[in-house]
């Protein structure tokens, strides 16, 4: 991704979003070419000049402070994602290190989703990779311990597995805001080699990532509710959280909880007992 053409665009659909009247400036009855806002008037709101903005959106303004960083924030009315999303593209190269090894989940997380066996539960880190999940997320979703390693994708599934629009109820727009997680991982890390292999093949292969992408939408998932429509129990409604793990900010702990009482609770206790492993007659019966 090339950072000046990415601050640009970012800004400019930002800035083209708000109009001059949500934005509280006086008509000045002149025609106006653009949508939204014009460079001189986000430069007025955030309190700098139009030539430094313009140079800011050209890429050619050298690394703003904080304060400014701050105030195109406000004056583009971002949210906390694309506030960030911005601070990442403003930041100086060496500050942005690409990743080199391999996120490992430490044995801690993997008991953790194993306790969570009556609700659906995964981990992912950089790229929307799917590091670790437990055996309902798998049903749910797709068993993504039985791709390899490196196949073991978010965005991938959403988009480019068949299985994922059958069950998705919302799949647009799961799909879409996939997609912003993706931008916001690429403005995190812009150097990632394997983030860029995984855009070029999403933009190959499904035909409404290049649009999504093109939107310059960002988000960080972190709650909200999921439909499903599974084979075997059919509607599945979940709430859902995320959350980012103690010790490592780069994986995400997504946990779907379905509503006490529920059809969706009765369906996952009868989902959980038809893939639970088979008793080992070995041991079976014995304490353990």
């Amino acid at each position: 991704m090339d950072r000046s053409s990415e601050i640009a665009d970012f800004l400019r659909t930002r800035r083209a979003r708000i109009t001059p009247e949500a934005a509280g400036l006086p008509a000045d009855g002149r025609s106006r070419r653009v949508s939204g806002l014009r460079r001189e008037e986000a430069a007025r709101l955030a309190g700098v000049s139009t030539e430094y903005y313009t140079r800011l959106e050209q890429g050619r303004a050298a690394h703003p402070s904080p304060e400014v960083v701050d105030a195109l924030a406000g004056a583009l009315r971002l949210d906390a994602a694309e506030h960030e999303y911005l601070t990442d593209l403003l930041a100086r190269p060496g500050a942005r290190r690409a990743p080199v090894n391999p996120q490992r989940v430490r044995q801690g997380l993997h008991l953790m989703l194993q306790t969570l066996e009556h609700v659906p539960a995964y981990i992912i880190g950089r790229r929307t990779d799917v590091l670790a999940s437990n055996r309902l997320a798998r049903a749910i979703l797709t068993d993504f311990d039985a791709l390899p390693v490196l196949r073991r994708n978010l965005a991938r599934y959403y988009l480019l597995d068949p299985q994922a629009r059958e069950r998705t109820v919302e799949w647009e727009h799961v799909a879409c805001e996939t997609v912003a997680m993706l931008r916001m991982e690429a403005g995190r890390c812009p150097g990632d080699r394997r983030l860029a292999d995984l855009i070029g093949e999403l933009t190959l292969n499904s035909p409404e990532f290049s649009t999504w992408w093109n939107d310059h939408r960002v988000t960080r998932r972190t709650h909200g509710a999921m439909d499903y429509r599974h084979p075997l129990v059919g509607d599945l409604h979940f709430s859902y959280e995320s959350m980012q793990l103690p010790g490592d900010e780069n994986q995400t702990l997504c946990v779907y909880m379905p509503e006490p009482g529920s059809v969706t609770a009765e369906s996952l206790r009868i989902l959980n007992s038809w893939h639970a492993p088979a008793a080992d007659p070995a041991t079976d019966g014995q304490v353990r």
